[in-house]
């Protein structure tokens, strides 16, 4: 244990670091193990976040600590635009494997998934010859410029950080993400393509279009998983009209929701796709890969970047593919997911105010409301998340009333059913 407290951390966290940064907890980890983690007081927690959905084969996987120190005793760093190294390679040439394309692929790797998101608009841009972007409300696509932009939500990405990139153009979730409930078939179709119909004649000529970018589940946005009829209308009018298609892989893939990638799922071939997060089990990397006349768009040149692509980012990554098959953790999202979905609506069904319990595998969530207005109640949130991690669980928000599962996929079913029944008792009190 330090010999600090969390609290005596937290007032020089608050002396030295911005406010900007926030934090789900206020607590300061000492270390991590799988599902678990520890503070610097000892005291353990059930993690139901995996550092926002990066750590999908646990912390400390020792078959990815075995990989980062084997290539840190070769080198650190040269740089890939300087001297190549080929385990950045074997990792591209099985990205390229996995993404559901269609293909042949190619895989560029850089830092984060907003670099990944920024990438892949250039990339469309430069094949296409088309500027303009379309992404959705809702959308969380990073915090760089344009990944700013395209985020579909102004508090707190947005506010006070103008003016933002040109060119940026929005649809509504509801049609895509949450139709009326009870909806036909031909309805949700047609809902999905008036706002294309509306978008193409009253904000931006579907000819300026170079790509339309998306998440196949909402992350930030709420935990919506796409509706699959929507999504089919929206891949096809994009292959109509010339438009490259954009999946924002970035939370939901790496076995989250129970394939591979999530786009999988829908039965759709993006055009590019958007790796980051679990792709290295905790190193920064992240992934943009597509067919490979649409990758070899930009010139020698146009894509990179200093630590894109580091040596040990890439150890990491190749360990990270080889124990999602290995341990088919696909598979064990979709058992978790199962097991999530009973609780939340089991909560649904008990408490009013919780409500629409929704989820994609083990990406899922539900909704705290206030019981009689049924409008998102953040305060009650807070309240009920707070008392799950005086209780031992470690579990965050989206959109402000949402509470959403993020759990390494190698949990236990022990560690899995002790969290989740913090969370439902936690739900309940604050009721």
């Amino acid at each position: 244990m330090s010999e600090q407290t969390n609290q005596e951390l937290f007032q020089r966290r608050t002396q030295s670091v911005p406010q900007g940064p926030f934090n789900v907890a206020p607590v300061f980890v000492e270390r991590a193990e799988g599902a678990k983690l520890w503070d610097v007081e000892g005291k353990e927690y059930i993690d139901f976040c995996g550092g926002i959905g990066v750590v999908n084969v646990g912390h400390n996987h020792p078959r990815v600590l075995d990989a980062i120190r084997k290539q840190a005793d070769k080198f650190i760093h040269t740089c890939w635009h300087v001297t190549m190294y080929e385990p950045y390679v074997r990792l591209c040439e099985r990205l390229n494997e996995l993404a559901p394309t269609g293909g042949p692929n190619k895989t560029a790797l850089f830092n984060s998934g907003a670099e990944a998101v920024e990438n892949a608009v250039k990339v469309a841009r430069s094949f296409t010859k088309r500027q303009a972007v379309v992404a959705f409300e809702r959308g969380f696509h990073g915090r760089t410029l344009l990944g700013m932009t395209l985020t579909g939500k102004v508090k707190p990405y947005a506010e006070g950080f103008g003016p933002f990139a040109p060119e940026v153009y929005r649809l509504p979730y509801e049609p895509f993400f949450d139709p009326p409930e009870g909806a036909s078939k031909q309805d949700i179709i047609g809902g999905a393509l008036a706002a294309l119909d509306h978008l193409f004649h009253y904000q931006i000529d579907a000819a300026s279009i170079a790509c339309i970018v998306v998440e196949p589940v909402l992350g930030e946005g709420g935990f919506f998983p796409a509706n699959p009829d929507a999504l089919l209308a929206l891949r096809e009018a994009c292959r109509k009209k010339g438009i490259l298609f954009v999946a924002d892989e970035v939370q939901a893939g790496f076995g989250r929701c129970g394939r591979m990638l999530a786009s999988e799922h829908y039965g759709i071939q993006p055009d590019i796709v958007c790796m980051a997060k679990s792709l290295a089990g905790g190193m920064p990397l992240s992934a943009v890969t597509g067919r490979d006349e649409l990758m070899d768009a930009p010139q020698i040149g146009g894509l990179g970047g200093t630590y894109g692509g580091n040596p040990l980012a890439c150890a990491a990554g190749n360990a990270v593919l080889d124990i999602m098959i290995e341990q088919d953790l696909p598979a064990r999202a979709r058992s978790i997911g199962e097991r999530v979905m009973q609780s939340f609506r089991n909560l649904e069904g008990e408490h009013k105010h919780v409500r629409k319990a929704r989820g994609l595998g083990a990406m899922c969530a539900f909704e705290i409301v206030d019981p009689t207005s049924g409008l998102p109640d953040p305060e009650r949130t807070k309240k009920a998340l707070g008392t799950a991690l005086e209780s031992g669980l470690l579990a965050m928000s989206a959109s402000g009333n949402v509470v959403r599962t993020l759990m390494p996929l190698v949990i236990s079913d022990e560690e899995l059913d002790r969290g989740l029944n913090i969370l439902e008792q936690s739900v309940a009190d604050a009721a």
